[in-house]
């Protein structure tokens, strides 16, 4: 896997993935960005609830769960001084769909978390990362 980036102006960056997308990076106003992209810290944020996302989503419908929609809302913390890394990172999914087996998301979710998303196992060893989920019944 590889990836670019390309420096912009001030402090924003264009950043490419050799699949050839991209996504621009940029600070705050007060950093002497403009404000036109994510913060990086913010991209690593989505890249991990992206990554897990992925695989509840996979795990749920091999398991031949009616998911409609699924969810994954992300609080972090960071430390107080630098580096400001990540010391605790919470993962919420909300999973949508039809006669849902909890059993079936709980399990989904542990898999993810402990066997196959390589981004949170990987935030894991340097932060608290921990999980919940809850089940949304589809409209009808």
């Amino acid at each position: 896997m590889k990836a670019r980036i390309k420096w912009v102006e001030n402090v924003c960056f264009m950043g490419e993935s050799e699949t050839g997308h991209a996504v621009i990076l940029d600070g705050a106003p007060e950093a002497g960005g403009r404000n036109l992209g994510m913060r990086p810290m913010e991209m690593l944020l989505i890249g991990m609830g992206a990554c897990t996302s992925f695989d509840v989503v996979t795990i749920l419908n091999k398991a031949r769960q009616p998911v409609t929609d699924c969810v994954a809302e992300i609080t972090a913390e960071r430390a107080d001084s630098i580096p400001k890394v990540f010391t605790k990172i919470h993962v919420h999914f909300v999973v949508t769909g039809r006669q849902l087996s909890a059993v079936q998301v709980e399990r989904a979710v542990k898999l993810s978390a402990e066997k196959y998303c390589s981004a949170s196992i990987m935030l894991g060893k340097a932060a608290e990362v921990t999980h919940g989920f809850e089940i949304v019944e589809a409209a009808v």
